[in-house]
């Protein structure tokens, strides 16, 4: 028996896939949205349209009790309102009564906050955390109206199998052919890692008590919390020949001179060398305390693809 149905939006995207992967495991009844179905999922009904279309987004939603807003704006997109237009289409889609669970980030505190709880005030440290900001602004206003429910599930970085374009494999393994992989910040910080199959899971556990939440919740995904050394050790046990070195930030600082994404991704910086640890009891307890996958695993299934010939070896 189904458990209920859900939509997931931006279904090709690292969130949404992994979101539509483990909400159909648990049970429910999948529809994914996107431009086009290039990471067809069995099981899982696909609707095509555009998010810049209100009615698009509407006729994908209009059965789902739940919908994962995982829709996923460039990081060059994300200023002069466009951010904001996205979600404000989602929501002029989602009519009433249903819930929209969100992925939520750490950009919407600041860097001296060590222990970041669902209850630390948010006071970004960056433009983007500030745009985070305003989408949850908008989030808590719908839903303090009695339109719809929120449930915002707050994670560090991602990382998971065939997860490319984020800092794992843009930044850490970069140089991997070279024999070099890089951590990004001194090697006894800890840093939040979010381990993509386990926070998609994450997403359909609350989900699914729904019903026994308020209005609006704000979860905190705890993850894996671990040093920069711990990370380029579970690496190197998967390809031990590699060997760490510091992410040159001055070289991207440099190419930030003439490709103003760069400037924007080096204005993160803070969050790797600042230890902000997502810490929330309450979700612990819902998600219980078998939930999730051993840490060196998670990065073994990871880094797996990248070094086929070392692992086979």
């Amino acid at each position: 028996m189904s458990k209920g149905k859900v939509t997931v939006l931006g279904i090709n995207g690292h969130i949404g896939h992994y979101a539509a992967v483990q909400f159909l495991k648990a049970g429910w009844d999948v529809t994914g949205f996107g431009r086009s179905n290039r990471r067809p999922i069995e099981g899982v009904r696909f609707v095509k349209g555009d998010a810049v279309n209100v009615a698009d987004i509407k006729a994908a939603v209009k059965e789902a009790e739940v919908v994962v807003q995982a829709l996923h704006l460039p990081y060059d997109k994300w200023t002069n309102g466009r951010a904001e237009a996205q979600l404000a289409n989602v929501l002029a889609a989602l009519g009433e009564g249903k819930t929209l669970v969100f992925p939520g980030t750490i950009y919407n505190y600041a860097a001296t906050d060590r222990y970041v709880t669902p209850s630390t005030p948010q006071h970004p440290e960056a433009p983007r955390g500030a745009i985070r900001v305003r989408l949850e602004d908008m989030l808590r206003e719908g839903s303090r109206a009695g339109r719809f429910q929120t449930l915002i599930v707050r994670a560090g970085d991602f990382y998971g199998p065939h997860n490319t374009g984020e800092w794992f494999e843009q930044a850490m393994l970069m140089d991997r052919a070279k024999g070099k992989i890089y951590h990004m910040a001194d090697l006894p910080l800890r840093h939040a890692w979010a381990y993509l199959p386990d926070l998609g899971a994450a997403f359909a556990r609350v989900a699914e008590q729904r019903a026994d939440l308020g209005m609006f919740e704000n979860f905190h995904f705890a993850g894996n919390f671990v040093s920069h050394a711990e990370m380029m050790a579970a690496i190197r046990k998967v390809a031990p020949p590699l060997a760490p070195h510091p992410l040159p930030w001055h070289v991207l600082k440099a190419i930030g001179l003439v490709m103003p994404v760069m400037r924007d991704i080096v204005k993160m910086r803070y969050l790797w060398d600042n230890e902000m640890e997502l810490v929330d009891p309450r979700l612990d307890a819902l998600l219980g305390p078998d939930f999730g996958t051993p840490f060196e695993t998670a990065v073994e299934r990871t880094v797996e693809q990248f070094f086929s010939e070392t692992v086979a070896a």
